[in-house]
C-alpha cells in the first residue's frame, strides 16, 4: 500500500470562527501552528465548518496570512453545505493554489448553513452526498484533484463498508477514519480496499466528546489515554498512517510522531 503523502501523520488545525472574539490574535496563532504542523513534517488538514459551526474558509485564511501551501502536504476538507457558487469558487481557488489533495465529506449542517442543490451537481436525487460531490469533482475537474473520504467504523460494518465501496467507485483514493480505539477489526479489513488508509487518533483525554460526536454511550468507568492509544496505534497498524485530531500545540511532539519521513508503509 503506497503511502499518499510520504508521511504517516495527519495533523487537524481549525480555522478561527467567525463568532471568535480577537480574531487577529487567532489568526496569529493559526499560522504558528500551521508552521508548526508543516516543519514537522506532517500534512496540515483544515476542516469545513466542523459540527456545523461557521468557520473562516481554509483558503480566505491562507490567503490573508499569505500562507505558503505544500501542494503534497496540505488537506482541505469539503462538504455538501455550500451555495454552488461557494462550490464554484472553493475549487477554482484550490486548483489555482495547487492544492491538491481533499477530503470530501457530506458534513454537519446548521442554521446558517445552506445545503448544495442536487441541481447544482447535475443530479437528480433528494441531497448532496459525498458520492455525489466525488462525482462532481471527477467530472468538472478531471486529474485535478485527490480526493479522499472519511470512514465510520462505529456504523453497522456491513452498510458502512458497502458506502466506501460506493465512494471508492465515485473517485475517492484514500480514506481516513473516525478516531480508533485499540484494535478494531473492521477498521483492520480496509487494507482489503487497497487504498491509503489514515486511522483517527483521539488526542484528548475527553474521550466523552469523541464518542457523543458518534453516537456511543460512553462507559461510566472508561479511562482512556491518548498517548498510550496512539502507541497502540503504531505499533498494530504498521500499514496505516494516522490522523491526529486535537493534537496539543504546547508539547513537544518528538515522543509522538515516531515514524520516519518520508515513509514506507509497513516498515
Amino acid at each position: 500500500m503506497q503511502s499518499l503523502f510520504e508521511t504517516p501523520y495527519i495533523i487537524e488545525l481549525l480555522t478561527p470562527k467567525q463568532s471568535d472574539e480577537d480574531v487577529e490574535t487567532r489568526l496569529e496563532t493559526f499560522a504558528e501552528r500551521y508552521q508548526r504542523i508543516l516543519d514537522a513534517g506532517a500534512v496540515v488538514s483544515i476542516p469545513d465548518n466542523p459540527m456545523g459551526t461557521v468557520h473562516y474558509t481554509a483558503l480566505e485564511v491562507i490567503d490573508y496570512l499569505d500562507l505558503p501551501v505544500d501542494t503534497e502536504r496540505t488537506l482541505l476538507h469539503l462538504n455538501s453545505f455550500h451555495l454552488k457558487s461557494d462550490l464554484d469558487y472553493f475549487l477554482n481557488s484550490a486548483q489555482s493554489r495547487g492544492v491538491k489533495n481533499l477530503l470530501i465529506v457530506s458534513g454537519d449542517g446548521g442554521p446558517r448553513l445552506p445545503r448544495l442543490e442536487p441541481s447544482d451537481v447535475g443530479i437528480d436525487t433528494k441531497t448532496v452526498t459525498s458520492v455525489a460531490l466525488l462525482q462532481f469533482i471527477e467530472r468538472e475537474y478531471p486529474g485535478v484533484f485527490t480526493c479522499g473520504v472519511a470512514f465510520n467504523q462505529f456504523e453497522p460494518a456491513d452498510h458502512e463498508l458497502q458506502r466506501l465501496a460506493r465512494k471508492i467507485d465515485a473517485g475517492a483514493r484514500f480514506v481516513i477514519t473516525q478516531p480508533v480505539i485499540g484494535e478494531d477489526a473492521v477498521v483492520a479489513s480496509l487494507s482489503d480496499f487497497g487504498l491509503p488508509v489514515f486511522i483517527g487518533a483521539w488526542m484528548s483525554k475527553r474521550v466523552e466528546l469523541l464518542l457523543e460526536c458518534v453516537g456511543v454511550e460512553p462507559s461510566v468507568d472508561m479511562k482512556y489515554e491518548p498517548f498510550e492509544n496512539l502507541a497502540q496505534l503504531h505499533q498494530v497498524y504498521p500499514e496505516y498512517g494516522l490522523y491526529l485530531a486535537l493534537l496539543s500545540f504546547k508539547r513537544d511532539w518528538s515522543d509522538l510522531l515516531t515514524r520516519p519521513v518520508p515513509w514506507t508503509p509497513g516498515a
